[in-house]
């Protein structure tokens, strides 16, 4: 493998495209922050090449995030082209993060750890729950202390990463959604009840992130209801794809529901510490 530049951009997104449903984090990230460097998200790239073609891809971001996509594994060039760098934590493929924990030598325990079901839909298949009463709204429509509440519930219950504050991190949170218009909150009549978002989103695609509801009225189809419709809006405005990870059982039947497809299993790694890779 060796080190991406520029010019290489177009092809690496061609790449990433062919395997869009375990690639939406590096894509958006690429498309958003470069190559260039400067911003914690921005991204490097190790590209395995074969008769003028990419074949494999470990992408890399400034703060630490690896984003493997190696579908021939090519374990060994990995572990040498990736000799001396600091990795935070891992997400994508969970057999690719699986064989590549062991490669590196990385422990065997983290402090975020999780692999959940892989999903995806072609939009033009979704299928609509009756909506009839409820409105999908903008995030800045609602209470801010209550939007910051369900932020923070959320990552204490399914997201805690280590070293950092939830309280802090939903604050920060949603003031990027609200930046990024990225989150809405669906209201039975005048009354929020739920709150979805897209944690990556390109024309083409978008990614499912961040679905809540308070624990008192689950069960009743919110969630359902709020993910459909905004995906509803990300049809109109020309998105074709839709992927997401569901994070309990009742996630995965809500979402299978309104047409999604399990294909796999996606796996999100945070170590409670910085980890330097050794070749």
């Amino acid at each position: 493998m060796i080190r991406a530049t520029l010019q290489d951009q177009p092809a690496i997104e061609a790449f990433l495209k062919q395997h869009i449903a375990t690639s939406m984090f590096p894509l958006a990230n690429l498309r958003r922050y470069g190559m260039s460097g400067g911003h914690p998200r921005a991204m490097q790239f190790w590209v395995r090449w074969e008769n003028g073609k990419i074949t494999d891809l470990l992408p890399l971001s400034e703060e630490g995030g690896l984003f493997p996509q190696c579908p021939n594994r090519p374990w060994g060039q990995v572990k040498t082209v990736l000799a001396g760098a600091t990795v935070k934590g891992m997400l994508g493929d969970a057999g690719q993060i699986a064989k590549l924990r062991e490669v590196l030598r990385l422990p065997p325990q983290a402090g975020l750890d999780q692999e959940e079901p892989l999903y995806q839909l072609a939009l033009a298949d979704l299928r609509m729950p009756d909506c009839d009463g409820f409105s999908l709204r903008p995030l800045a429509d609602a209470p801010r202390d209550l939007i910051n509440a369900w932020r923070c519930a959320y990552l204490q219950e399914g997201l805690a990463i280590p070293g950092e504050d939830p309280v802090q991190k939903a604050k920060d949170d949603v003031e990027n959604y609200l930046t990024a218009d990225s989150h809405r909150v669906l209201y039975q009549a005048d009354t929020p009840v739920a709150m979805t978002g897209f944690n990556a989103v390109l024309p083409e695609a978008v990614q499912i992130g961040g679905v809540y509801t308070p624990p008192a009225d689950r069960s009743r189809g919110f969630a359902q209801r709020a993910v459909a419709m905004h995906l509803a809006e990300a049809r109109y405005n020309g998105a074709e794809h839709a992927i997401l990870f569901a994070a309990s059982p009742q996630a995965s039947k809500a979402y299978e529901a309104i047409g999604f497809t399990h294909i796999g299993a996606f796996t999100i790694l945070f170590f409670e510490e910085p980890q330097v890779i050794y070749g």
